[in-house]
């Protein structure tokens, strides 16, 4: 039995966990045991609940220092084989350092902190794809943050040239420090926005009257597709089944009202997934990215999540791909819909640890789609919060129909809930997931599968299936969701060229 962890307290971790140990490979045999290391108050009562074969392994707080004390002693007592590592700001804080030099480095899967750059320097990162030859936005400048007139130059430029400019504070921001520009009166409330988000971690790192390095992009566009890199010691890869994600908080173009959140819902397969698309991705990314790692002496077991902007031709072949972030950690939500499609996952994970992914690829549902819904606090409460992800209300109760969920096969994922006394509760924010998956009937595309699916979704939240109950409503439903999760499937079929 090979015992693989995934480390955090999000929902990737926890449906990883639960897929490695119930999927069943054809190609593939072994045993595998999943464990999430840490994970919420909610997790282990819910799979105690549901009876899922997953196993828990605690830390003393969320600090460094404790995951490495508790990995270094599940490895230690053979509790571990494997471990990966989700939140990135463990891999930013040197957790693979630390389990190296306990002597469990072939065992955790992870960038250490000298090859973390990729994602904690978003301007660094830029010009390692620059020597790599990996095309990234056709221009793009570092400025000091603190001077608005560079700044505004720049953007009056790109608006010019490109049509937009996104600012970026260039490190660790988990997924919202990227603010789009579509016009000259956006500029300056973008500006005072995200400085008011970032001064105090400027002037932590670089003092108050220090340069502030601020990113600026050419707006890209395109369709925005990313790809999950499983590496090897050895360079060896295997490019995951892809996603999409719906970052933004609300069903409109990204602004100062609708947010960069850390991701409301995902599809797998992205509607433009083909095998061209993926050939590109390993010859334009993959290949020259591993490459300069190894060059630099940064390569070891890790994954690579390049978010990219892909160009199309009229028969939708790929024609151009560009890089704009590459995060050195799965997606959340972008995992879980993904994670639902592989009959494998224990054994890419063992592979990639071994240095042999040369001999094992992704075993994917390739006739499936998987949905993922995020179900955050909406607006209200004893402040009248805005709701997810500004204020929000914690600690209302969270009622679940099991009985519903598992006649429906949808997978319920707790993330930001707490468990005591028998009692569910919210704790604000992201409170938890929706995935389902299902086969494509030969009856109907792949866009009327998906919407199926996503109806199925949004049947259990309208009709109070999984409920957190307001105070000041007994009958209400403090959950909010994206409702077009899914969608782009049927977008899909619509633009694709059909045959004659």
């Amino acid at each position: 039995m090979i015992k693989i962890g995934f480390v955090g307290t999000d929902g990737r971790s926890f449906l990883g966990a639960l897929e490695t140990s119930r999927a069943k490979s054809d190609s593939y045999p072994g045993e595998y045991q999943g464990v999430v290391v840490r994970g919420t108050p909610a997790m282990p009562a819910w799979a105690k609940l549901m009876e899922w074969p997953v196993d828990f392994i605690s830390t003393e707080n969320n600090s460094v220092k404790a995951y490495s004390e508790a990995l270094v002693q599940a490895f230690r007592e053979e509790r571990l084989d494997v471990a990966l590592v989700m939140p990135e700001g463990l891999l930013f804080e040197g957790l693979v350092d630390m389990i190296t030099e306990a002597g469990f480095g072939d065992k955790i899967i992870g960038l250490d902190s000298q090859g973390a750059f990729l994602e904690a320097d978003k301007i660094r990162c830029k010009r390692l794809c620059r020597n790599a030859g990996i095309p990234v936005a056709p221009d793009w400048a570092e400025v000091d943050a603190q001077d608005y007139r560079a700044v505004l130059d720049v953007c009056l430029d790109y608006l010019h040239n490109f049509g937009g400019a996104v600012l970026k504070y260039p490190y660790s921001a988990g997924g919202k420090g990227a603010r789009v520009i579509l016009n000259a009166w956006e500029i300056r409330d973008v500006y005072d926005q995200l400085i008011k988000d970032y001064k105090d971690s400027y002037a932590q790192a670089f003092g108050k009257k220090g340069s502030w390095p601020l990113l600026i992009e050419s707006r890209m566009t395109g369709v925005e597709i990313s790809f999950t890199i499983l590496v090897d010691k050895n360079g060896h890869h295997q490019i995951l089944p892809t996603a999409m994600d719906y970052p933004e908080r609300f069903d409109r173009p990204p602004g100062i009202d609708n947010p960069i959140t850390g991701g409301m819902g995902a599809i797998s397969p992205h509607p433009l997934e083909s095998p061209a698309l993926m050939e590109l991705a390993e010859e334009t990314i993959a290949k020259p990215l591993i490459e300069l790692m190894r060059q630099q002496g940064i390569l070891r077991p890790c994954v690579l999540y390049p978010g990219c902007f892909v160009s199309f031709d009229g028969n939708f072949q790929p024609t151009s791909i560009r890089v704009c972030e590459i995060n050195i950690r799965p997606g959340e939500p972008e995992f879980q819909p993904v994670v639902k499609r592989l009959r494998n996952l224990g054994a890419l994970l063992e592979a990639t640890v071994k240095g042999t992914l040369d001999q094992v690829r992704p075993e994917v549902r390739e006739d499936q789609s998987s949905l993922c819904i995020a179900l955050v606090t909406g607006p209200g409460g004893p402040k009248q919060q805005k709701g997810y992800p500004w204020s929000c209300t914690k600690g209302e109760r969270v009622y679940i129909d099991t009985d519903h969920l598992d006649k429906k096969r949808i997978t319920l994922i707790p993330s930001a809930m707490d468990y005591a006394d028998g009692i569910y509760k919210s704790d604000g924010t992201r409170v938890a997931y929706l995935i389902t998956n299902g086969k494509v009937k030969p009856n109907l595309s792949r866009g009327a599968s998906a919407e199926e699916l996503r109806q199925k979704l949004l049947y259990a939240i309208d009709n109070k299936k999984i409920q957190v109950i307001p105070r000041e409503d007994r009958d209400g439903n403090r959950l909010d969701c994206r409702r077009d999760i899914g969608m782009h499937f049927q977008k899909a079929d619509l633009l694709l060229p059909q045959p004659k």
